[in-house]
C-alpha cells in the first residue's frame, strides 16, 4: 500500500504523518508513507488546500487533518 501525506511541511503536515503512521501501526499492516512536499506535484493530484492524504493514488482528504480512525478507514476502504 502507498500512501502520500500532501504538503509544504506545515504542522499540520507533520500530525497528518503521523497519525497516518500510527493507523498502519494499529491495522498492523505494510505501507509506505511519503511525504510530498513539491507544490508541482501536489497540484497534479488537484488539491487545493494542504495537508492532504492520497492511499494509493486516490486522494482521500484534503484541508484538514482525519483522526487516526478515519485515516484506517480510508484504508481499510482502499
Amino acid at each position: 500500500m502507498e500512501i502520500k501525506v500532501l504538503g509544504p511541511g506545515c504542522k499540520k503536515c507533520g500530525t497528518l504523518a503521523e497519525a497516518a503512521k500510527k493507523a498502519v501501526e494499529e491495522l498492523a499492516i505494510e505501507a509506505n508513507i511519503t511525504k510530498v512536499d513539491d507544490m508541482v506535484k501536489i497540484l497534479s493530484y488537484g488539491v487545493m488546500s494542504t495537508p492532504a492524504l492520497v492511499i494509493n493514488e486516490k486522494v482521500v482528504v484534503s484541508g484538514k487533518v482525519p483522526s487516526v480512525s478515519e485515516i484506517k478507514e480510508f484504508i481499510q476502504n482502499a
